[in-house]
C-alpha cells in the first residue's frame, strides 16, 4: 500500500485533534501507516455515545468522502482499519438497539413523528424561533454543518440496493437535494450560503474539531446506515424521518433567521426545505418506503428502527445545546471546555 499523498486542495479538511486513546491511535496510523490501529480491545470500555468512539468512527468514515489531507485516499479501505470500524460500529449499533424500540411496524413510527409534541421546551427549533441569540443560531449552524455539506450524499449509497418503486422515488428525491441539475441549488451548496451569510467557515469539514459526540453521532450514523447492504431499510428510515420532520422545522428556522436578521441565504436554505421537503414526505412514505416494504416486508422493523434511532440521536443533540445554552454557555466543545 503506497503512502504517497497527492496534492490536496482546500475542499478536504484538516485532520482534527484527539479526544482519547482510540482516536490518538488512529491518527497516528493515518499519518504514519507503519503504525498498527488501535486495538479493538479498546473498544468494549468506551461509551457508545461518547467523544472517543465518535471522533475515530467520524474519521474512519471520512475516509469514504473525501479523506483528510496528508492521509492517502487507499487508507479508505485498508484491512489493517476494518477490524477496528467494526468495533466501533458494533459498540455504537448495539447502544442504539438498546435504547430505542425494536420490531416496529413503519407505520406506527412514522405516525407518532406526525403528531407534534404539546410540550416543545426540548425542541432547538422552538427554542431559536423565539429566543435564540444570533451566537446561538451561528453554534447550530456551525454543528449542523458536518451534516448539511454532506446532505444527501450517504443516502445515495442506499440507490443500488433498491429498486422499482423505492429506487425511483429514491432518485427522484436525491435529484431535488442535489439541485435538480444546479449546482448552486444543490442544499449542501445552500447550506454553505447560509455559513456564509452568517459569517461562518464554509470549508467542508472546519467545524469538526468543536463539534461535541452527539453533533458526531447524529451524521455517524448515517454512514453507518448507508456503508452497511444489511442496514438498507435503517438508512430509508433515517432518510424518511429526515424528510417527515424536515418541514416544521425548517419553518421555525427560516422564521429564527428572519427575526435575528441573519440574512437572505440563510433564510432560503430552511425556506427550501419547507417547500421541498413536504413533496417528500409524500414521495417518501407511499413510493420509498411503500416500495420497499412491497418487495422485502421483512425489513419494516429494520426501517422503524432506521426512524427511532433517528429521534433518539437528535434528542440527545437537542439536549447537549439547549443544556448549555440555557445557562448561556457555549455548546462548541473547545469552548465549553475552555470555559470550564
Amino acid at each position: 500500500m503506497t503512502a504517497t499523498v497527492p496534492e490536496r486542495d482546500r475542499a478536504q479538511p484538516a485532520l482534527p485533534g484527539a479526544r482519547g486513546p482510540l482516536s490518538a491511535g488512529l491518527l497516528a496510523t493515518l499519518v504514519e501507516p507503519h503504525r498498527p490501529a488501535p486495538d479493538v480491545d479498546g473498544v468494549r470500555g468506551t461509551h457508545p455515545y461518547g467523544e472517543d468512539l465518535h471522533l475515530a468512527l467520524y474519521m474512519l468514515y471520512e475516509l469514504h468522502y473525501r479523506g483528510f489531507s496528508g492521509v492517502a485516499e487507499d487508507r479508505e479501505w485498508d484491512p489493517a482499519l476494518m477490524p477496528l470500524r467494526q468495533a466501533l460500529e458494533e459498540r455504537f449499533l448495539g447502544a442504539l438497539r438498546a435504547d430505542v424500540p425494536t420490531g416496529r411496524a413503519a407505520g406506527t413510527a412514522f405516525d407518532e413523528l406526525l403528531v407534534e409534541p404539546t410540550d416543545q421546551r426540548e425542541s432547538v427549533a422552538h427554542y431559536l424561533e423565539r429566543e435564540g441569540e444570533p451566537w446561538q443560531i451561528e453554534e447550530y449552524a456551525a454543528l449542523r454543518s458536518l451534516y448539511h455539506l454532506k446532505e444527501a450524499d450517504p443516502h445515495a449509497w442506499v440507490i443500488p440496493r433498491l429498486r422499482g418503486r423505492a429506487k425511483a422515488g429514491m432518485v427522484a428525491i436525491e435529484y431535488d437535494e442535489f439541485g435538480a441539475g444546479r449546482a448552486e441549488d444543490a442544499h449542501a451548496q445552500l447550506f454553505a450560503d447560509l455559513l456564509s451569510d452568517l459569517g461562518l467557515e464554509t470549508h467542508y469539514g472546519y467545524y469538526l474539531d468543536v463539534a461535541p459526540a452527539p453533533a458526531l453521532a447524529v451524521v455517524n450514523v448515517m454512514t453507518l446506515f448507508g456503508l452497511r447492504r444489511s442496514l438498507r431499510g435503517a438508512l430509508v428510515g433515517h432518510f424518511a424521518c429526515v424528510e417527515v420532520t424536515s418541514s416544521p422545522g425548517s419553518r421555525r428556522l427560516a422564521a429564527a433567521m428572519r427575526r435575528t436578521g441573519s440574512g437572505p441565504a440563510a433564510e432560503r436554505f430552511y425556506a427550501e426545505h419547507v417547500e421541498a421537503d413536504a413533496v417528500h414526505e409524500q414521495v417518501v412514505r407511499r413510493e420509498v418506503i411503500g416500495g420497499l416494504l412491497a418487495d422485502e416486508p421483512y425489513l419494516e422493523a429494520d426501517v422503524a428502527f432506521g426512524a427511532d434511532a433517528t429521534v433518539h440521536l437528535e434528542n440527545l443533540l437537542g439536549t447537549h445545546l439547549l443544556g448549555a445554552w440555557r445557562i448561556g454557555e457555549s455548546a462548541l466543545l473547545q469552548l465549553a471546555r475552555g470555559a470550564g
